[in-house]
């Protein structure tokens, strides 16, 4: 046995091996080694350089290093190397472009090279290091999930111009199966009768599973086990699957693993979309949230097919409105996981220091500014216009519209209206606080099938007043104009007061409304600066008041929107609700960042056993929508009456102009940056001062 070698300074003992100890490390070392004669052969590779570039060591040796150059810059590279040789110097390369070899079999991998020339110490050889960087995992797990943020990105500027959703639904197995570089994807499609699966679409080799197919909607297929779970079903390998009956065809067809999701239509399962590899273990968390970014896109393309023959007067709106409502939660929940890790990515010490991770981080940060674009491109086909507000006489302009609902209405429908002389002027687009009445009006109608009373009144409510929304009260010298639409019909229950002003819902028989009256009014109020009440008794009524700015004291609005916010305070304990565990991580550690405590939970249940332990929070953080429990707003309601004192800010991935936060709460919209979490924390935290 050879000892071991002395310490760097001190004279090596009789007898060592040092070629044998240079050998070994030659052999040994971890990246790709190549020493290169001035006539550009390799003399020496090691195990490293075999493995990245797929030869043989003795393959290697003798090989012209041109043979490793694509051919797209082969001739450059000749030409570098003549130059290089001219005059030799320890060179790193890759770290401020992008450099790639090419193997064995024509493939290419993205790689660093650092040159170390030997011609100083009596050697005509230049020592090449090379390392290939898709191995480095952060920056690899970065770079797919940009490209699976990018396919979404793509695929959704697709849904939003597409005529036909059906040119969707033969897309999306392409989409999926190429994306995710897989073998095999399906759509399925719940027949009417519930009893069957139609293969609506597949692509790649789906043996057994032709275009037009049916499969039984049985726990025991694939499916059918969607159906039954309600949930997305992962398979890591098909030979040990005993949840459901694998098809033999499949298993011949050496399809190992597979991801199923369900597709959904307003909350009920109505097909899936499954993909299938070779490869066991192919599928992980983020092929999961792609596919289900890809379903909500063609779920809300179906949705929008089915209603617009019966919704042709709203045609538009309604088809962007389901893409909105349908993918905006989830995927503005992909791209705060997305955008979140990549801000956490960019700040890491090893990353910060190397300016090519650097490069790879910025792509990726802008696919998902791409993907948050595309989210805004949607929301700009909504109702939210630019509006021109203006003095309007209020009295005169619902004495107008009784005249014209009178003429129009069922004459069993009697209209009061009340409108005293010393109401003053009401601030508002005149067109749209027209349009906002009317909708109001039509929903009071149809509360009233067989005639009832339907009133109208305006009143000024001046600044401070104990009858202005608690959101209206702080504004010192406002004053404001109480608008309201009341009626004697079937009023609301609880439960539809709780989502009467959410985009989308509707109490009303299919054909008969879109399902946004209410939220493009409350929409409207929020805009204009206002606010809108909601008081309903279920068997007596409904009344609903927007409250506007007057004329006098209105200016003064203007420049609140741009107060200047604090700061968070060091030291803070948060208590932070969210459902999807990537996003709480994110969360937490914006949180962390801004110097606070938290303590996470993952729905509202557990957010209010925390809150009945000993212990003090200072702010209340919370989703809105969190999956099957309690919603984010009851939450938030429960401690205004628990700890009434608790500031609280909702969070939620539906950025829609139509949906804001409940009256008197503030909301941040997702995707979220760390520092507008800060800035909406100390908004927050200074109201409650």
């Amino acid at each position: 046995m050879n000892p071991a070698p002395p310490p760097i300074g001190q004279a090596l003992p009789d007898g060592f091996d040092v070629q044998g100890v240079f050998r070994s490390l030659f052999a040994a070392y971890p990246d790709a080694l190549l020493v290169v004669d001035t006539e550009g052969r390799i003399v020496l590779a090691n195990d490293g350089a075999a493995q990245l570039l797929g030869y043989g060591v003795g393959e290697l040796v003798g090989l012209g290093v041109d043979a490793l150059v694509p051919d797209a810059i082969r001739p450059r590279h000749a030409s570098f190397r003549g130059d290089y040789l001219k005059s030799p110097r320890p060179r790193p390369m890759g770290t401020q472009m992008e450099l790639v070899a090419r193997r064995r079999d024509g493939t290419e991998v993205m790689v660093e090279i650092a040159l170390s020339p030997l011609q100083q110490h009596g050697l005509p050889f230049v020592v090449a290091a090379i390392r290939g960087i898709g191995a480095y995992p952060r920056v690899r797990q970065a770079l797919q999930r940009a490209h699976y943020a990018e396919q979404v990105a793509q695929f959704g500027r697709v849904a939003v111009d597409a005529r036909d959703p059906h040119q969707l639904l033969e897309q999306v197995p392409r989409v999926a199966a190429e994306a995710l570089q897989v073998e095999s994807a399906a759509v399925y499609l719940l027949e009417p009768n519930r009893l069957d699966f139609r293969v609506a679409s597949c692509h790649g080799d789906f043996p057994g599973e032709a275009r037009g197919d049916h499969v039984p909607n049985r726990p025991d297929t694939l499916p059918g086990f969607v159906l039954a779970q309600g949930r997305p079903v992962r398979v890591d390998d098909c030979a040990a699957e005993h949840r459901f009956a694998v098809p033999e065809s499949h298993r011949r067809a050496g399809l190992a693993s597979a991801l199923a999701v369900p597709l959904s239509d307003r909350g009920r399962i109505v097909g899936a979309l499954s993909v299938r590899a070779h490869r066991p273990g192919r599928f992980g968390d983020d092929e999961l949230r792609f596919l289900d970014a890809l379903t909500s896109l063609l779920a809300t393309s179906l949705q929008r097919a089915q209603t617009e023959e019966a919704l042709n007067h709203s045609q538009r709106l309604e088809s962007v409105g389901q893409l909105t409502g349908g993918i905006a939660h989830d995927f503005n929940n992909l791209l705060t996981v997305i955008s979140g890790n990549l801000q956490v990515l960019e700040d890491l010490p090893a990353v910060a220091g190397d300016p090519f991770a650097q490069q790879l981080v910025g792509a990726a940060s802008r696919a998902s500014r791409r993907g948050a674009e595309l989210t805004g491109k949607l929301l700009a086909f909504s109702r939210r216009q630019v509006l021109q507000p203006t003095a309007l006489d209020a009295g005169a302009l619902l004495q107008s519209l009784a005249d014209m609902l009178r003429r129009t209405l069922d004459q069993r429908i009697r209209i009061e209206v009340d409108t005293p002389p010393e109401c003053p002027p009401v601030l508002a687009d005149a067109g749209q606080l027209e349009s906002a009445l009317l909708n109001i009006a039509i929903n009071a109608r149809d509360a009233m099938p067989d005639g009832g009373l339907l009133w109208f009144a305006c009143r000024e409510v001046p600044a401070r007043s104990p009858d202005l929304p608690a959101e209206l009260a702080e504004h010192d010298g406002v004053s404001y104009v109480a608008i309201a639409v009341g009626d004697n019909g079937a009023g609301m229950s609880d439960a539809v007061k709780e989502r009467a002003f959410e985009p989308f819902f509707t109490t009303k028989e299919a054909g008969r409304g879109t399902g946004l009256g209410l939220s493009t009014v409350y929409g409207f109020a929020k805009q204009s600066q206002g606010a809108l009440r909601l008081d309903s008794t279920l068997g007596t009524g409904t009344t609903i008041t927007l409250f506007l700015p007057g004329e006098k004291g209105a200016a003064s609005l203007d420049g609140e929107a741009d107060a200047a916010v604090g700061t968070v305070p060091p030291g803070l304990h948060v208590l932070l609700v969210e459902d999807d565990a990537e996003v709480r991580s994110v969360a937490q550690r914006f949180l962390a960042a801004l110097g606070c405590s938290v303590t996470a939970c993952a729905n509202g249940e557990k957010a209010l056993e925390e809150l009945g332990k000993p212990g003090d929070f200072d702010l209340l953080l919370t989703d809105i929508a969190l999956g099957t429990g309690i919603r984010g707003t009851e939450l938030a309601e429960q401690v205004r009456q628990r700890l009434p004192g608790l500031p609280v800010l909702l969070m939620s991935g539906y950025a829609s102009a139509l949906l804001e936060a409940p009256p008197g709460w503030d909301l941040l919209r997702k995707p979220y940056t760390r520092a507008e979490l800060g800035r909406a924390m100390a908004r927050v935290l200074g109201a409650g001062a």
